[in-house]
């Protein structure tokens, strides 16, 4: 898919003359639309408390099970639930990140998650839908909410890679608390997607594999 033209996003960030500085030395931002969603799901679970890098390579492993490398909500439950250790071999998956993924697989497979309706629900609906399943937390739904879906003002104040970010490009004597983020977030509305992602893009801190 085509990246958005975040042009009217660019204009109204340029009000801060530091994200000014920061967009003029990153250039046009790329973010764009996802239409894989849970195999993009299914990766954010592979990437807990591990490396982006490990992760990058189990989850790869992981995808050689499925046509196409192609992981799907039913494939993925009958893998999970119906097929032995040595079908799993060298995936590097937990117990409980199996588990996970299996609920994240049911979720979709019932419509709790209403995948083909994602786009038209509102944010908190998303992160609501999301957060229900076991091993996805609110982090985890922002970042989809930002990278995947593309809503353009969200802020994920709890972010460490957020954090740093503003730190360095404020030059704050200390890390921000959520408090002074979102009072930064209130000259970004309503673009702070946009604004995190320079940041990140800034500092080059951004986390999770997305």
């Amino acid at each position: 898919m085509k990246p958005i033209d975040w042009s009217s996003a660019r204009r109204h960030l340029e009000k801060d003359p530091i994200m000014r500085r920061i967009m003029d030395a990153v250039g046009p931002c790329t973010l764009k639309p996802r239409r894989d969603h849970f195999v993009l799901l299914c990766k954010s679970i592979y990437s807990q408390q591990i490396s982006t890098t490990v992760a990058a390579v189990l989850f790869g492993r992981f995808r050689e099970k499925f046509p196409r490398k192609r992981p799907t909500p039913a494939r993925v439950l009958k893998l999970l639930t119906e097929g032995s250790e040595a079908d799993l071999k060298g995936c590097g998956l937990s117990r409980q990140k199996k588990k996970y993924l299996i609920d994240l697989a049911q979720h979709f497979l019932s419509g709790k998650i209403p995948n083909h309706r994602l786009s038209s629900l509102t944010d908190d609906e998303v992160i609501e839908a999301l957060t229900a399943v076991h091993g996805i937390g609110r982090w985890t739904a922002e970042m989809f909410l930002m990278m995947v879906l593309n809503r353009p003002d969200v802020l994920p104040v709890d972010d460490l890679g957020l954090q740093r970010a503003i730190k360095q490009a404020y030059s704050l004597k200390q890390w921000p608390k959520k408090t002074k983020m979102l009072k930064l977030g209130q000259v970004w509305r309503p673009y702070r997607t946009i604004a995190s992602w320079y940041l990140w893009r800034a500092s080059d801190a951004a986390e999770g594999g997305w």
